[in-house]
């Protein structure tokens, strides 16, 4: 998932006792012809009493797959309960995200106004502009958990959602429709795993083997078409069905937003959504969306069909973390990559070029902190920080891993196998044990399985790469200082937790120049510095020959400091090389043949247009 307008939403909510509700008692109606202003104004309107058990009123700390708390109670305002007569009725604020009804047999209608989420500026965390909503004149995103709230002990209930929208608009979405503007939720979670685009939308469907594929696309200029994503990802998704023996849902939604920014996607159990900048649909430019869509849809296996009780049982209220974010992420990373690889998709080089990008991005992050230690920590300030390395150290580590588990089989069970065992054994309604699923998997392979998850996923050694690769026939140069010279910042930019942009890895050279470590960038040769331009700086600042002057404007805790500096010039060293060994008589050749192909996979049949 990756790193946003305006609209007025009504919601009309039905509730009832807990185990009595049902989606005839519980709509919301989205009002979305009238799109005025920057918030959604929702009313929860009752047909059955609330029990006293459902009087707390809830809104989302935070939701499945961001591992950051948003605190979405802090976009709503105006909000009040009333009976069947229109009287308004005690309601106590309890904190930023619960309200309490202090009469709730009474109640009948509740009203309140949410700010939409990309334009609006609040102290507090930054929520993700995937994972949050938007309205415009021509389109409207809409992401659950940053809309609707659940009354307490009813997060498991059913609810409609009647969405009111111009004629002439689309709706994409993986929830249900009875085909006159009524969508059903199974629970509030499912509508939070069931984000909504609608709006002049361009759409494309096709079929593999048994699972409907869809695919909605806003773009602001018309750039791009569904058609055309679909025409670029249909091999991927071929590659996909192959590589899991199957897919394993009868149908699945992609939701792609091309605007004015790149953020990234959100994966959902059926359904992904995209936040990209528009451009020209050139063979680059898809490619690199199929690369992310390839990750986020491989999430349909983890955690859809492989989860711990925590992710089956998600609390909104107050964010528990799940020591298996390396599976639900780094696996699902190392799977798009490898799943592209042996489908042709990508080539080894290309492969190993992924490999090479993650292990110089792994500099960045703090390599003491295990994958362990990265996702019990991921909602914390200071883990949020360090939370992307579980896509790069993640996916390096499960390649490491389906080395081992090659090895060890002699080229018969691979991380893939075990990956789509346990997908078989347990599915969307069956969690495993959160504690006991270390165990499991050694259980499931070999002994020696125990010691790389105690030495590598729980603990903080370095990563055998050399003497993994070597078994698939491929030496890894981890470092090599060439005679070449070539021009060299002498630091490296970064992102806080608050998306600012700031220095790291300051060399000597220019320390003696006045940059210090962890100072914050604001402008670069007098223009400001901001996350929607910074990509265009560094681009323009990597063109400059060595020696070139430039001034840049740093902020130091309360100081603000203009500093004049040089491009270096510095002997290029290469680093995490790769070398294939094409000898067939050479140590390793053989199980890389095995490492290159899935073992007792199915022809996939060919998808068709619809």
């Amino acid at each position: 998932m990756r790193k946003l307008i305006f609209v007025l939403l009504f919601a009309c909510t039905q509730v009832a006792v807990a185990g009595d509700f049902g989606q005839k008692h519980l709509v919301f109606t989205v009002d979305l012809n009238d799109r005025s202003d920057d918030q959604f104004h929702v009313t929860v309107s009752l047909k059955k009493s609330l029990d006293p058990e459902n009087n707390i009123f809830q809104f989302a700390a935070t939701a499945p797959g961001t591992y950051q708390t948003m605190d979405i109670g802090r976009f709503v305002n105006n909000f009040k309960a009333y009976d069947k007569k229109g009287n308004e009725l005690e309601v106590e604020k309890l904190s930023v995200n619960q309200y309490k009804l202090i009469s709730p047999e009474k109640v009948r209608n509740i009203t309140y106004n949410i700010q939409e989420t990309w334009d609006t500026q609040l102290d507090g965390p930054t929520v993700y502009w995937m994972c949050g909503t938007s309205i415009e004149d021509d389109h409207v995103l809409i992401n659950g958990q940053a809309v609707f709230g659940y009354f307490s002990e009813m997060q498991g209930q059913p609810f409609t959602i009647n969405l009111v929208y111009p004629d002439t608009w689309k709706v994409g979405t993986a929830l249900n429709t009875d085909g006159k503007r009524n969508y059903f939720a199974d629970s509030y979670d499912h509508a939070v795993d069931s984000p909504i685009l609608l709006g002049r939308l361009t759409k494309a469907s096709s079929k593999f083997n048994n699972t409907t594929v869809d695919i909605y696309t806003y773009s602001k200029t018309d750039k791009i078409k569904s058609k055309d994503l679909m025409e670029s990802m249909t091999e991927m998704l071929e590659s996909a069905n192959a590589f899991m023996n199957g897919m394993p849902v009868d149908r699945y939604t992609f939701l792609f937003h091309f605007e004015d920014q790149s953020w990234g996607a959100w994966e959902h159990s059926y359904s992904s959504e995209y936040i990209f900048q528009e451009a020209e649909y050139t063979e680059e430019f898809a490619s690199s969306i199929t690369s992310t869509a390839a990750h986020e849809f491989f999430h349909v296996v983890t955690p859809l069909n492989i989860h711990s009780e925590i992710i089956e049982n998600f609390n909104f209220v107050e964010p528990v973390p799940s020591q298996h974010l390396w599976l639900y992420e780094g696996v699902t990373e190392w799977a798009s990559d490898l799943m592209q690889l042996r489908y042709d998709l990508i080539s080894l080089q290309e492969f190993l070029a992924r490999v090479r990008e993650k292990l110089q991005i792994m500099e960045y992050y703090n390599s003491d902190l295990s994958l362990v230690d990265l996702a019990l920590n991921s909602y914390t300030e200071e883990g949020n920080k360090e939370y992307g390395n579980i896509y790069m150290k993640g996916a390096v580590i499960a390649t490491l891993l389906d080395i081992r588990l090659l090895e060890l089989s002699k080229g018969t069970y691979g991380l893939r196998e075990l990956i789509n065992d346990l997908a078989q054994d347990y599915g969307p309604s069956r969690a495993f044990d959160e504690e006991a699923f270390f165990e499991e998997v050694v259980t499931r392979t070999y002994p020696e399985v125990a010691e790389f998850i105690d030495r590598y996923i729980k603990g903080t050694e370095e990563l055998p790469i050399e003497e993994y690769f070597a078994k698939i026939g491929i030496e890894y140069i981890p470092s090599q200082i060439t005679e070449q010279m070539v021009a060299s910042s002498g630091w490296e930019l970064s992102l806080d937790e608050d998306q600012q942009v700031y220095f790291r890895n300051v060399s000597e050279e220019m320390i003696s120049l006045g940059l210090q470590e962890n100072d914050y960038l604001v402008a670069y040769n007098g223009t400001e510095v901001t996350l929607a331009n910074i990509r265009e700086v560094y681009r323009g600042f990597k063109e400059l020959p060595a020696g070139s002057k430039y001034s840049i404007g740093v902020k130091r805790g309360e100081e603000k400091l203009t500093l004049d500096l040089e491009v270096l010039s510095m002997p290029l060293e290469l680093k995490y090389q790769f070398a294939v060994d094409q000898d067939p008589e050479k140590q390793g050749f053989k199980l890389r043949e095995a490492w290159l192909e899935n073992m007792g996979a199915e022809e996939s049949e060919e998808a068709d247009e619809e």
